[in-house]
């Protein structure tokens, strides 16, 4: 009988850490989510009905359905100049709010360096994005959106989390390379 040629995989459990900032980077793209649903839901019925008033319009200066629903609400304002108003690209920024959150929960999951890489570079640019909204909302639309506030704070939170993980799983790869030499 001839010995067998496949491979065992064995898949060692997770460092602790890795557990833990896995379990956090879910739970902020969980809440992420239901933000970014919140905030498409005001948006949805403010369209249909221009007299609704959302749970978070608390007064004139502060008032997630003004923010939502300004010109730069949608595609962050740039979408639409680049392509048109029409183009499948202008969604509400919720949107790419959401796809955001599922593709950085998708790549929580995954312990290797490689997604750590991405996620890094993903939520860099989302961070970005959250600036340069935060700087529309005070000084240009002049207002404050609690809806969009919370999201730039989770953002910055997961920035952290996952430069922790970064960083965790870098450290990984040099102690597997210095074992295997070994």
């Amino acid at each position: 009988m001839a010995p067998s040629t496949s491979k065992t995989i064995i898949h060692t459990p997770l460092p602790r850490s890795s557990k833990i900032t896995r379990n956090i980077t879910l739970l902020l793209c969980l809440l992420g989510l239901c933000l970014s649903i919140f905030a498409l839901y005001i948006e949805v019925l403010k369209e249909k009905n221009p007299d609704y008033v959302a749970l978070c319009d608390i007064s004139g200066y502060v008032s997630c359905s003004r923010a939502l629903t300004s010109r730069y609400g949608k595609g962050f304002g740039l979408v639409e100049k680049i392509f048109s108003n029409t183009s499948i690209l202008n969604q509400p920024n919720t949107v790419y709010g959401m796809a955001y959150y599922t593709f950085q929960a998708t790549l929580a999951l995954n312990p290797s360096s490689s997604a750590a890489v991405v996620q890094t570079v993903f939520s860099v640019v989302a961070n970005l994005g959250s600036v340069y909204l935060g700087y529309i909302l005070v000084y240009i639309i002049r207002d404050l959106c609690i809806v969009c506030v919370s999201t730039y704070i989770i953002n910055f939170c997961m920035l952290i989390v996952i430069l922790v993980k970064l960083k965790n799983s870098a450290v990984e790869d040099i102690r597997r390379s210095q074992k295997k030499r070994k």
